[in-house]
């Protein structure tokens, strides 16, 4: 033993002085040939491959330590400097100069003494491991070694998980069923209640000013003010609760917006009959001069920025927040009487073209704000036009338990945003443009910007209520326009909502590393072009429908009222939803034949054009994916990983093992059956099995001997010790093993469908992981080849060796005919039958010569190889065992013959 480590500890200071020459040098030493990693790295077939245990450390970045035994026992490490971004970056070495000699480049300096020194490693070890708290597969500087490769995606996938769990926790907290409930109630109180016991007319279906007026003073009032109970008692004074849990925040308030008379210009024919004209409502045609009563707010104009309003987007028109309002009262008295004065005195005229009814409600059992806004558009042909905005919305928060988890769980989010930035702006300061090039780089940087939005708008929101709250606590006879707040809310959601979405659909880059989920993305990718062309096609056609039904049917069907109308009635139209009746009504002739045309080219043509291409392009990717080599996948990994786990804890043994118990059990030979069907009930998978198999059976009886179950048990040993040993004496090189790069790879490379080479990056004396696998998609490619080419060798060889045999068959026959004849005329025998024998066989044979020229001629004018027996034959079948049977068939049965 004490042997065997003086020899192991020369061994490493022979490879530390190897090393020390190297840095010197500048060169980096070659890989140890006999190396699992080197063999091994890039398959996952075979199950020997064993990773190595501080493989992770690669990930923290360039900064690399090891620990060296000294003669005494010592500790030193040795450091590398750091590489360059892109992962070829210099590295300076420290090489053995003798125990206590002065550091320097080139030497290694002995143990640290003195607490200066330990400060200095922990420092060191602090920013790595910091450092590799970013380590994602874009700074990778190794991108040779696959399993390192899928760890490092293992690990931001799982990360990333974390985020989209925290993100969808967020998301899904602040909103709830009740919201829905909440704006059901409230709506069903306000728009479906009619005006009068006498009359069904209600919000929704207002036609005239007159409906608007008894709407105000009937349902309007009753939903706001409920100062009663069911049995007649007074609720608390001056205060209304609607439905008796909702409560009026301040007072309602009532605006409209008017245009000026004379904003639209009338024909000279008509100036005597028609005096007054009003335009349709826009900004330049705002009426802003004092009319009616002229003192008040409802009589003189308030600009937008008084109101501290905004504008709103209706059915007709996109309206101020400014014009003339009116603020009700805290009771049904006081605003009965206020609406009656503007009924009185005209406050609606020919010139209104909006009025507003605004008022905020709070429900204190499940701490929500509804925000209402009824619109009632009056449009320059007369009539009214309703519509709605119901937004509930959480403005106080913390109150609850789960309000306090939904606040760390923000604090979280605030933090992994903070991590992806940190991220991205190092994976852009390591690439620069190349990291553009990627969609999913471009999805991350579009994720982290609507993240920040979200996180500004949610403390302005925050801020802006507890001022409303504090004003509205001050005064509460006046309006709280919380109006800004559901804008800002209702913008909170769609980014939330949109980056929920854009988080999801991101998992797709790390599925894709899945073979089989990776055919979605790379079909989409192919058939880009293709359906870009298709689409313009799609398009020219159903714009021109939209364009024909818009003219045609646009005046008398509501679906195709307006353009954006049309196009989207078409896609309805493609689902199958439509009302051909009303088309039908609208035009007897040009309907039915629009109708038609267009289901026919848009349904039946261009819809299974696009299924065409779609299925082509998936066809040729399966076809392709079948193709190429099998690699390690994050499945295997994880398998990988828990197979480890397992053997570790003792539940479950290694594949050695399970085939030394199985030797066992057979009693020293083991058949490659059985082996599969006992491994396969061990959780084995078949490539495992085979492969060990197949490197194992040197005698190729697909049986294991027990010799041969030995040497396994001796290599595996043996790669064990070395791993070892790699492990122990030599550092992890920055770039790993490099690998002669040609022209035509980066050529190859740039039309793979990976998306990943600009990521990576590769060392200036090295290939990328993808520039490897495409030399390896080569190299099995001319394997295919050079076994077409060999198979159709080994046919014309069995053929040549038949042709040879059935030539020594005849030549044994005619010669022992002739012994045979020579044989009668010695004994005075008749040998008449031995002669006419003789000459049949000789005449077959001058006949299948003739035979064999004609055919050889033919086939040397149409290309065709041609079979043992002159018949002309296909280039990749082989002669059958029949032929050359036939031809020793026929030497027996001359011999037989002979002997009669």
């Amino acid at each position: 033993m004490a042997g065997g480590g003086g020899c192991r500890r020369g061994r490493e200071q022979l490879e530390l002085e190897r090393l020390g020459q190297a840095a010197r040098t500048g060169s980096c030493p070659p890989s140890p040939p006999l190396s699992v990693c080197s063999r091994q790295a890039w398959s996952r077939d075979n199950p020997g491959f064993e990773p190595e245990e501080d493989a992770a450390a690669a990930a923290a970045g360039p900064v690399l330590e090891m620990d060296v035994e000294w003669g005494g026992g010592a500790a030193s490490s040795l450091g590398s400097g750091t590489g360059g971004p892109a992962g070829g970056g210099r590295r300076a070495r420290r090489g053995p100069a003798g125990r206590g000699g002065a550091e320097g480049p080139g030497r290694l300096s002995g143990p640290p003494d003195g607490a200066a020194p330990r400060r200095a490693a922990w420092a060191k070890r602090l920013a790595r491991r910091l450092r590799g708290l970013w380590g994602t597969r874009l700074m990778e500087e190794s991108n040779t070694n696959r399993e390192q490769y899928l760890k490092s995606i293992l690990r931001e996938l799982i990360t990333y998980i974390v985020f989209l769990v925290v993100l969808c926790v967020l998301t899904y907290g602040t909103v709830s069923s009740s919201m829905y409930y909440y704006t059901r109630v409230m709506s069903q109180l306000f728009l479906e209640t009619p005006v009068s016991k006498t009359e069904k007319t209600d919000f929704k279906t207002l036609s005239t000013m007159d409906d608007f007026w008894k709407f105000t003073e009937g349902p309007l009032l009753d939903g706001l003010y409920w100062e009663m109970w069911y049995n007649n008692k007074t609720m608390a004074e001056n205060k209304s609760f609607i439905y008796y849990e909702n409560l009026l925040l301040g007072v309602p308030r009532i605006r409209q917006l008017k245009v000026r008379n004379g904003s639209c210009s009338i024909p000279e024919d008509l100036k005597e009959e028609i005096k007054d004209c009003y335009d349709v409502y826009s900004v330049a045609n705002e009426d802003t001069a004092p009319f009616g009563l002229r003192n008040g707010t409802a009589w003189t104009y308030t600009n937008e920025k008084d109101l501290n309003g905004s504008s709103h987007w209706g059915l007709i028109a996109t309206y101020s927040g400014a014009g003339y309002y009116q603020d009700l009262s805290r009771t049904r008295e006081v605003t009965a009487l206020q609406i009656a004065s503007l009924k009185e005195n005209l406050w609606l005229d020919r010139g209104t073209r909006a009025t507003f009814i605004d008022f905020s409600v709070y429900n204190a059992n499940i701490n929500l704000f509804c925000v209402i806004r009824l619109l009632i558009e009056f449009p320059a042909t007369g009539g009214l036009v309703t519509s709605w905005h119901f937004q509930p919305v959480r403005l106080i928060h913390y109150i609850s338990t789960f309000d306090f988890f939904l606040a760390a769980c923000e604090m979280s989010f605030c933090l992994f945003v903070l991590y992806y930035m940190v991220e991205e702006v190092l994976e852009i300061r390591i690439h620069r443009l190349r990291y553009f090039r990627s969609v999913w780089n471009c999805l991350d940087i579009l994720i982290i910007v609507l993240s920040v939005v979200a996180i500004g708008i949610n403390i302005y929101r925050t801020s802006a209520v507890d001022m409303l709250l504090k004003k509205l606590l001050e005064d509460q006879n006046s309006f709280p326009n919380f109006e800004p707040l559901a804008y800002w809310q209702m913008q909170f959601n769609n980014i939330a909502a949109v980056t929920v979405f854009f988080v999801w659909i991101k998992l797709f880059k790390f599925v894709n590393f899945n073979r089989t989920m990776s055919q979605l993305s790379t079909t989409m990718s192919r058939c880009v072009k293709d359906v870009i062309g298709f689409a313009i096609m799609f398009f020219i056609i159903f714009l021109a429908y939209a364009q024909l039904a818009y003219l045609v049917f646009g005046t008398q069907i509501d679906d195709f009222s307006t353009f954006q109308d049309c196009i989207f009635t078409q896609f309805r139209i493609i689902l199958g939803d439509f009302n051909f009746t009303e088309v039908e009504e609208a035009n007897r002739i040009l309907g039915p034949v629009y109708f038609t045309t267009f289901v026919f080219f848009m349904f039946f043509i261009l819809l299974n054009m696009f299924l065409a291409i779609i299925n082509d392009t998936y066809s040729e990717v399966k076809s392709d994916m079948a193709q190429q080599k099998a690699e390690m996948e994050l499945s295997d990994l994880i398998r990988k990983g828990y197979n480890k786990a397992m053997i570790k804890l003792k539940l479950k043994k290694t594949t050695v093992d399970d085939i030394s118990e199985s030797l066992r059990q057979g009693g020293g030979k083991l058949n490659f059956d059985e082996l599969r069907q006992d491994l396969k009930g061990k959780g084995h998978t078949d490539a495992e099995i085979e492969a060990i198999f197949t490197k194992y059976d040197q005698d190729g009886d697909q049986e294991l001997t027990e010799h041969e179950h030995q040497q396994m048990r001796d290599d595996l040993e043996k790669e064990r010790e070395d791993l070892d040993l790699d492990r122990s004496s030599l550092p992890r090189p920055l770039s790993g093993r490099s690998f002669p790069r040609s022209l035509d790879d980066s050529e190859e490379d740039e039309d793979e469908d990976s998306g990943h080479s600009s990521k990576r990056g590769s060392s200036s004396s090295g290939v990328s992981y993808e520039e490897f696998q495409v030399l390896m998609r080569r190299v099995d490619r001319m394997e295919h080849s050079i076994g077409s080419i060999v198979s159709k060798i080994d046919a014309v060889i069995v053929k040549l060796e038949a042709m040879e045999r059935a030539k020594l068959k005849r030549r044994d026959v005619l010669g022992r005919l002739l012994d045979g004849v020579t044989e009668d005329e010695r004994l005075g025998r008749n040998s008449e039958i031995h002669r006419e024998q003789m000459e049949q066989l000789v005449r077959e044979e001058l006949e299948r010569w003739e035979s064999d020229d004609a055919a050889s001629q033919m086939s040397h004018r149409l290309g065709t190889p041609l079979g043992p027996n002159g018949q002309p034959r296909s280039r990749n079948s082989r002669p059958s065992s029949s032929q050359s049977d036939g031809v020793d068939a026929a030497a027996g049965n001359g011999g037989n013959n002979i002997h009669v």
